[in-house]
């Protein structure tokens, strides 16, 4: 999903000619947008800042160093508008940096537009127009808007689902249209929820917003991990706890076409959801959750 607005947005800068060759590309990321962007600017020549948040996974860091990326990792318990915030660590980065751009995916409409270009309609089209629901993690919000702008526009009955996280302004924002500072505080689960009001969220897009805990969203990509084969990160087990908390308040019946966004891979997680010992600090795994037939035996 993030490839998608790296891609679009870098492509739309270089035919405005706003970014130019030996650039630098600026970014705040949760770090799967950053790993599109430090990709493609190794593929197309540019430098890579990202500001990144605390509570990324050390995994995720690390990959990005070794795409070349330089990184800066800033507190995620500060508010948005804290200097030391990632938010505006990046935008004094690009201040401060000759020859570069911002890409501020949180408030840039191409975000939308890369979605809307491209994987509403593929939704639209390999389900023959049948999806009835669409489930999308909301954190800058650029997937969920663009791909329920275009499929809106194909069948205003299609409901478009937001996923949020406690701690989180968005699920208040989309109900009250008001920005409660007593909605947030910390919370583990990366990729989604805010605290902050992104414009490339369109609210009147989304019909309704769920906010899922860390502890079954962890719990929920491990057992998908484990039963589907699918090794999804701790964004994507988000998602389909959504999914089954939707289905649990009966928004889906057996008529239902359910598309549901996985935008994370497991490897990114290898030190958090994935570690037992983690898991176990976090308090999300016991006696009752633990499969001890999955424990390594060694032989000596």
């Amino acid at each position: 999903a993030k490839d998608r607005i790296a891609l679009h947005i870098i492509n739309s800068a270089e035919e405005k000619g706003i970014l130019k060759p030996g650039a630098t590309i600026v970014e705040t990321t949760s770090g799967n947008t950053g790993f599109s962007l430090a990709m493609i600017s190794i593929i197309k020549g540019y430098k890579c800042i990202l500001a990144i948040s605390d509570k990324s996974s050390p995994d995720k860091i690390d990959m990005l160093k070794s795409m070349g990326a330089k990184v800066y990792v800033c507190p995620a318990s500060v508010a948005a508008d804290d200097p030391r915030s990632y938010y505006e660590v990046a935008k004094r980065i690009h201040e401060e940096t000759p020859n570069s751009i911002y890409i501020n995916q949180y408030f840039n409409e191409l975000n939308i537009d890369a979605h809307y270009c491209s994987t509403g309609k593929e939704i639209w089209e390999q389900t023959d127009g049948l999806v009835s629901h669409v489930v999308v993690c909301s954190g800058t919000g650029g997937t969920i808007s663009g791909i329920g702008k275009y499929l809106k526009e194909k069948n205003p009955l299609i409901k478009i689902l937001a996923v949020d996280a406690y701690g989180s302004v968005l699920k208040k924002y989309h109900e009250t249209k008001e920005f409660d500072e007593k909605e947030i505080y910390s919370y583990k689960i990366e990729g989604l929820g805010k605290n902050l009001i992104p414009t490339s969220t369109d609210f009147e897009i989304i019909d309704q917003f769920v906010k899922v805990t860390d502890k079954e969203s962890a719990l929920m990509a491990r057992e998908i991990s484990r039963t589907e084969g699918l090794f999804v990160g701790y964004t994507s087990g988000a998602a389909f706890q959504a999914v089954k908390q939707y289905a649990e308040m009966g928004k889906f019946d057996e008529n239902s076409n359910v598309v549901v966004l996985f935008p994370d891979h497991g490897s990114r997680y290898m030190s958090k959801i994935y570690s037992d010992e983690w898991m176990q600090e976090q308090g999300f795994l016991d006696s009752e959750n633990m499969d001890d037939s999955l424990k390594i035996e060694i032989i000596r």
